[in-house]
């Protein structure tokens, strides 16, 4: 096994990616020597290291209106507006999630990696939804933990293209970087991670469906390729949605055409996340009800389906 895999598989609160970095920075050692992450880890290796504190967040917090659901000392959960990035990227120094959860929890600041504090899980810049923020390390320790050993429950409702000729399915895809083109990930035959999506037919609009998807994996953009995969795109996607394909096939249903045009981003909603509180033990479980943008399609598809019937 890789040296980084090994970490991310025996560490509690260490994904992949931060497993890398830290063999990258050399606080990882086998049998006393510096390695590289791609090191096969073999019988009888002693493999020690350490975690170093972390950086000071280089990130301004700023005033920005929250939709909070739930809050107490260790955890915060919110429902994500659209327009919204997690955490400070290329081109998103400000106006974050990250940001706005500096202001309005400033003890914040040091839970988890060093741009993205309290961060465990991202939705997409244009998904909404429900999201949980640690606000404590025990805290964060604990959902991390979950999450890798997917104990949390997320599910999702997603308007997408066409009319699915099952009533659930399974999709399980790996997915991985688009050669093509960076930015994007796509379904791979090498080099991709395992992705497991459950998906499960709650209204059919004729040639529009709204689904329930539950992810077992969290990868990057993992609901909007593979809902491509499967030939139904999500609804308003610019990324994955190939919107001209789309509309071309609802020409001869000008009234449906007119209604899923009016998206301007994906049709996609984290309505419901299950968890274990990680320091009380207790079942949360909180929902969120669709966006007035995504309301607003489903009722006129629901007064379509209404007068045509």
């Amino acid at each position: 096994m890789r040296l980084d895999a090994y970490l991310s598989l025996h560490l509690s609160d260490c994904s992949r990616s931060r497993a890398a970095d830290l063999v990258r920075r050399g606080c990882v050692l086998v049998d006393g020597v510096v390695r590289k992450s791609a090191y096969k880890v073999k019988p009888n290796d002693t493999v020690t290291g350490w975690v170093p504190a972390p950086e000071p967040v280089d990130v301004e917090a700023e005033q920005m209106p929250l939709d909070i659901l739930y809050e107490d000392r260790h955890l915060l959960v919110l429902n994500k507006a659209a327009g919204v990035v997690v955490h400070p990227s290329a081109g998103h120094a400000s106006g974050t999630l990250v940001n706005a959860l500096l202001y309005h929890c400033p003890d914040l600041e040091g839970i988890g990696a060093e741009r993205r504090p309290g961060i465990v899980h991202r939705l997409d810049k244009d998904t909404t939804g429900i999201l949980v923020v640690a606000k404590s390390s025990a805290a964060h320790q604990g959902l991390s933990a979950q999450f890798k050993a997917r104990r949390i429950d997320k599910i999702y409702m997603a308007l997408v293209a066409g009319d699915p000729s099952n009533e659930s399915g399974v999709i399980d895809l790996p997915l991985g970087r688009d050669t093509g083109e960076r930015k994007k990930m796509a379904v791979v035959d090498r080099g991709g991670r395992a992705a497991l999506t459950l998906w499960q037919v709650q209204e059919r609009f004729g040639r529009a469906t709204l689904l329930q998807i539950a992810l077992k994996t969290g990868r990057t953009h993992q609901i909007r390729v593979h809902c491509m995969a499967m030939g139904h795109p999500i609804v308003g996607d610019p990324v994955y949605g190939q919107r001209r394909s789309v509309l071309r096939r609802l020409q001869n249903a000008p009234v449906l055409c007119e209604i899923l045009k009016r998206p301007q981003r994906q049709m996609l909603h984290a309505c419901r996340l299950g968890l274990t509180h990680p320091i009380s033990g207790e079942s949360l479980t909180f929902e969120a009800p669709p966006p007035a943008d995504m309301q607003s399609i489903l009722d006129a598809l629901r007064r379509l389906n209404d007068h045509m019937s």
